[in-house]
């Protein structure tokens, strides 16, 4: 005789129903062994359904022992009893409970998912098993395309795929008419003759009589275990001929095909929910374009100030009289002289030097006039400075030695004086009561802060000095540092140097690398505010998605049922959902990324002095910020998901 398989002890089954308890199950002993076909009878509310639930590691026993080929159950995990219905039990369900989104052949497929069959292999398989049963023409037909028989089959098909040693009817032929119902008995008797054990589930003694031992159950109890003497093989010959019985071969990739299947069926549950996909979708679309938007828009607008003070010269330093800006003593100090002048000169560190004396004056032209700001430097200023000219030519070194009575104007200055057809090269301006021909005119140049406005000339310093000013001292001195020199070792220089020759450090210096730095460090923390700020709407849109999620959890209710009763894992569960609302976000993000790229294109219709500028980095960041979002939310829902209860699960429809 063949040796014990199942094995209950005094199991009982209690239920809470609201503040009463149900006893569905009454101190149960009973013993299956390999290769039997039993039948399980009794009225409705006996305890059928709940025997095979613990029988197929379903439910478990509030009391009691149930061990299967000697191992007990109840010390087990989840993912070991999800084990034990992947690999040894087979379920044929009353209701099929097939996935109506996939066809025959991927139905029958799922437990070899689990178990880590490759992909060919499982596949084949299926079409055998399916062959073999008679749906060959069917495979890639979806349960609503299939009659009840032949979904009666694929549920078969399923049961068998990862071999079946024990297989769990449910009614098998209650949902069949006579003929497909003969047929299933024809079946099941073929499974059995082949050394399938078979446990029927019925109140048909009809069908009872089919197995070779009945179990009968009155309420919760065993009121009746003997062999049938009056056995009836109702088997016309089905179309099973022999079933391999080897298990499926585990492989490494076994990891790789459950994240693969996962992965299509969160892409299939997307496709078939468009709208709601859509929905959810919509609040990381609008937080990562908002994010990217705002931080291409920092980006741009830190480059037009850069770019600005790279034109101004970044290795350009500023020496002015006093201890700090805004000392009230600077007036009282004349120490920048003409000698401070030329040993700056001499610096071989320094590209080109200039002095500055500075004045307003009333500018007059024929019968036009205006106050403008004059300027005394040297020859080199307009280097210093990075101006070119527009028309004519700067003054010379002679010029400047000769207090030559010459003028360089902007075009602000040209624009107030002279007509647009009119060439200011040779007039002469009156600058205040000193006659000056104009020798050049400079071309615009927009400051960090927009255009300036005012009035502006230039002329030799020793003219400003000797004939406006009457001063023998400068009001400030500008050297630009040689390329390759560092800034701050030359204004570290520079003050050693202006020290020593004036005794005490009467000045102060002022580089507009400083200012570069200082720009950059202000925009990056503005740009990094604002992003946190947009960051909010991510983080609203990733309370949508776990709600959404939520929903969606409670929807495929039935369909989790399914995939832990055929021997799916917590973990398979949970991946599926994190699988899910990560790739929800993630094309998300990739369609905010898409969108904030068109509001850049859109942006210089709008917006003249800058453009958005867009980083890889930043596209990187929020393709990562999209999938962490997925995860992070998506954790919840898929954490509820893997903790679904089977029987439960596979209760609601």
């Amino acid at each position: 005789m063949a040796g014990v398989l199942l094995e209950l002890s005094q199991v009982s089954r209690r239920y809470i129903a609201g503040e009463q308890e149900i006893h569905a199950l009454r101190e149960i002993d009973l013993v299956i062994r390999a290769g039997e076909m039993v039948a399980v009878v009794g009225a409705s509310g006996s305890g059928k359904s709940t025997l095979m639930n613990i029988l197929g590691c379903l439910d478990q026993p509030s009391e009691g022992s149930y061990r299967i080929d000697g191992q007990e159950t109840g010390a087990l995990t989840s993912d070991e009893l999800a084990g034990l219905r992947r690999d040894h039990f087979g379920f044929i369900f009353q209701r099929y409970h097939l996935m109506p989104h996939l066809n025959a052949t991927r139905n029958a497929e799922i437990p070899a998912v689990y178990s880590g069959m490759d992909k060919a292999s499982r596949r084949e398989r299926a079409r055998e098993l399916l062959a073999r049963l008679g749906l060959g023409d069917r495979c890639d037909h979806r349960p609503s395309q299939l009659s009840g028989g032949e979904q009666q089959r694929v549920s078969i098909a399923r049961a068998l795929m990862n071999g079946g040693d024990v297989i769990l009817a449910d009614e098998p032929t209650g949902a069949l008419d006579s003929k497909n119902g003969r047929e299933m008995m024809g079946i099941l008797h073929e499974l059995h003759g082949q050394g399938h054990t078979i446990i029927l589930v019925t109140h048909d003694m009809q069908v009872a009589r089919n197995a070779e031992r009945i179990v009968e159950l009155s309420d919760g109890r065993i009121a009746g275990d003997r062999t049938n003497p009056d056995r009836v093989v109702d088997a016309p010959g089905g179309p099973l001929k022999s079933f391999p019985s080897d298990k499926p071969t585990r492989r490494f990739r076994a990891s790789w095909g459950r994240f693969a299947e996962a992965f299509k069926m969160a892409w299939i549950t997307m496709a078939s929910h468009r709208m709601r996909t859509l929905l959810t979708m919509l609040g990381i679309i609008i937080g990562i374009t908002s994010v990217v938007s705002v931080v291409a828009l920092g980006q741009g607008a830190r480059q037009k100030v850069i770019n600005d003070i790279n034109a101004m010269g970044t290795n350009v330093i500023d020496i002015y009289p006093g201890k700090d800006w805004g000392d009230e003593d600077a007036g009282g100090i004349d120490t920048l002289v003409p000698s401070d002048l030329e040993a700056l000169e001499s610096q071989v560190y320094l590209d080109s030097v200039t002095p500055g004396a500075s004045t307003n004056q009333l500018l007059r032209y024929g019968n036009k006039r205006a106050s403008a700001s004059i300027r005394g430097v040297g020859e080199q200023y307009f280097r210093v400075r990075g101006y070119e000219m527009a028309r004519g030519g700067a003054f010379g070194r002679q010029d400047v030695l000769n207090q030559a009575q010459v003028v360089v104007i902007d075009q602000n200055t040209s624009k107030k004086f002279f007509a647009a057809h009119e060439d200011p090269i040779g007039k002469v301006l009156l600058l205040g009561a000193l006659p000056c021909r104009v020798i050049g005119v400079t071309k615009e140049k927009e400051g960090p802060f927009g255009n300036n406005q005012n009035l502006e000339v230039w002329i030799p310093y020793t003219a400003a000095m000797s004939r406006l000013l009457g001063q023998h001292y400068f009001d400030s001195i500008t050297v630009r540092v040689r390329d390759g020199v560092s800034n701050q070792i030359a204004e570290q220089s520079i003050v050693k140097l202006l020290r020593q020759r004036h005794g005490t450090k009467d000045f102060y210096t002022s580089s507009s690398d400083t200012i570069l730095k200082t720009v950059k460090k202000t925009t990056a923390t503005m740009s990094l505010m604002i992003s946190a700020i947009a960051v909010i709407s991510l983080v609203v849109g990733g309370i949508g998605v776990m709600n959404i999620m939520l929903v969606s959890v409670t929807e495929r209710t039935h369909e989790i049922g399914i995939r832990m009763a055929v021997g799916a894992r917590q973990n398979d569960i949970r991946q599926q959902f994190l699988i899910e609302s990560s790739l929800v976000c993630l094309i998300g993000g990739l369609i905010g990324i898409l969108l904030s790229y068109g509001v850049g294109l859109l942006f210089p219709l709008f917006v003249k002095t800058f453009t958005m500028k867009f980083s890889v980095l930043s596209i990187v960041a929020a393709c990562v910020c999209s999938l962490s979002i997925g995860l992070l939310f998506g954790f919840l829902p898929a954490r509820h998901a893997a903790r679904l209860d089977p029987i439960e699960a596979l209760a609601r429809e």
